[in-house]
């Protein structure tokens, strides 16, 4: 929840008060949850919604940032040149992406969910989050000047 409140907000705090406000409003809202439903699932629904809203209480589009590259220092060994250049390529272009399409991107490629999933989180369809994620794929794969599928398997 966390790497995806950071890619939304592009800022460390920010995300982790995202992600703070998304527990605090889950916890008060745990007997109004299906059993039988993916807590997963419904902790991102929670999380995209009260972004949506903090972001239209705000109505402003936050400064453009770039995201912290020191993910890649996660990965367990340490990436050569050129993967930090495609790292840095692919962040850029992900940043460069309307916001609709860098969400599902995140969602699915990032987060590793399900399109029902990530159609479920968004509240929108499963063929507009196919449609979303195929055009913000080929986009990236535009900015990028690469295939972007390769280097977003390796972010997981």
């Amino acid at each position: 929840m966390r790497r995806y409140a950071l890619a939304l907000l592009r800022d460390r705090d920010q995300a982790d008060d995202l992600v703070h406000d998304c527990l605090v409003l889950a916890l008060g809202k745990m007997h109004t949850r299906r059993d039988d439903a993916d807590m997963r699932a419904w902790l991102f629904t929670i999380l995209h919604n009260v972004f949506v809203s903090q972001r239209r209480r705000q109505n402003i589009r936050p400064d453009a940032v770039m995201l912290d590259e020191t993910h890649s220092q996660s990965a367990s060994q340490r990436a050569n040149q050129e993967d930090r250049l495609l790292w840095r390529d692919l962040l850029l272009g992900l940043e460069r992406l309307p916001e609709e399409q860098r969400s599902v991107v995140l969602l699915v490629s990032v987060e590793d969910l399900s399109y029902a999933e990530t159609a479920a989180v968004l509240s929108i369809p499963v063929g507009t989050v196919m449609s979303r994620l195929a055009r913000g794929r080929e986009k990236l794969r535009q900015l990028t000047g690469a295939d972007a599928r390769p280097a977003l398997r390796r972010v997981k």
